[in-house]
């Protein structure tokens, strides 16, 4: 997988499906929900292979614009630690899915009584019938079901309903191998897009939205940025979470290489976690951690602006025309031609 006008984006090699899968033990699945003015879904990402609860990975947050709704965030920025699968919905569903994900956590283990489920958003009312409430438990547990090490890209899961640039968004994904002291990493990302202004959009540098305008002699005003996007980058270098957070802030170069300018009424969170070290739940000792030398991270920098630059493009390109509300979304696969 990865763009298909096969363009290289940035100069890190990609990992063998240039999704984020390719961290090793992270799996991703969707459930879409289509029909008359409803385009929705969820996505889920299952961070590791093993109960999350118990073996809480290290993770950040970073919001780069706080115009969302999503939950879970706090606990991650207080404690540095991830203990539930991550889902991604639209804005009105977030409670439907929260509590799906709670109940997903408490039937894994009868002793919790405290869990910190971690649920981002973005609004699809542009095709979506927002207000109808479709999304429903039974819809987060499909996607669940569904994880794998393969998955579709665009306008499916938590996607379906989204829009970027004037076009369609929805999911897209990335991955870099970086080599630190000899040793093989892989970076990858995860981004709901919903975002941006056609006359920004950028395609590796090139004005690509400003092409589409003319060729469409669309030159009316554009409505104020009022999108979000929501960006996950897992990795398998062993990082603390001061050092997650330094590659989180490191996503908006990503999203500006694509002409966001992070408007007033833009969402913008990201969520980075690490594979690499794992926190017992019921330790109330010593922990032993590995942690990565701040020397080595201008590469794991360069992966993540690569990976986010070409997750917003995937997403776009993977995309299919989409109509609901009145609206059509329509594909960016269908102006590549303006590359060659």
């Amino acid at each position: 997988m990865g763009i298909e006008a096969k363009r290289k984006i940035g100069t890190l090699p990609r990992g063998p499906k240039n999704l984020i899968t390719d961290v090793p033990g992270v799996l991703v699945g969707h459930r879409t929900l289509t029909g008359s003015d409803l385009n929705t879904g969820v996505t889920v990402i299952l961070p590791q292979d093993g109960h999350l609860y118990r073996e809480k990975l290290i993770a950040e947050t970073h919001v780069i614009n706080g115009f969302g709704k999503s939950t879970g965030l706090m606990q991650i920025q207080e404690l540095g630690t991830l203990e539930t699968p991550i889902a991604l919905t639209n804005t009105l569903s977030v409670g439907t899915v929260s509590t799906a994900l709670v109940r997903h956590m408490l039937s894994t283990d009868p002793g919790i009584v405290s869990v910190n489920p971690v649920v981002l958003e973005c609004n699809d009312s542009g095709l979506n019938d927002i207000r109808r409430m479709q999304v429903r438990e039974d819809d987060f547990s499909a996607a669940l079901t569904a994880a794998g090490e393969t998955f579709e890209e665009g306008a499916v899961g938590a996607g379906r309903g989204m829009s970027c640039y004037g076009l369609k968004g929805g999911i897209g994904s990335a991955s870099r191998r970086i080599r630190i002291d000899g040793v093989s990493y892989m970076v990858g990302t995860l981004l709901l897009t919903n975002f941006g202004r056609l006359s920004e959009l950028r395609f590796d540098g090139q004005p690509l939205g400003r092409q589409i305008q003319h060729l469409k002699s669309r030159m009316e005003k554009e409505p104020p940025e009022r999108g979000s996007v929501i960006t996950v980058i897992a990795t398998d270098l062993p990082l603390t979470a001061r050092q997650l957070g330094r590659l989180a802030r490191r996503a908006q170069n990503g999203l500006a290489r694509t002409g966001s300018i992070t408007g007033g009424s833009s969402g913008e969170v990201v969520l980075c976690f690490s594979t690499a070290n794992r926190i017992p739940s019921e330790s109330g000792g010593l922990v032993s951690l590995q942690m990565m030398s701040e020397a080595g991270l201008d590469k794991a920098f360069q992966a993540v602006a690569d990976c986010v630059e070409e997750s917003v493009l995937s997403s776009l390109v993977h995309a299919e025309t989409v109509s609901g509300m009145g609206r059509t979304r329509e594909s960016l696969s269908d102006y590549l031609y303006l590359l060659s």
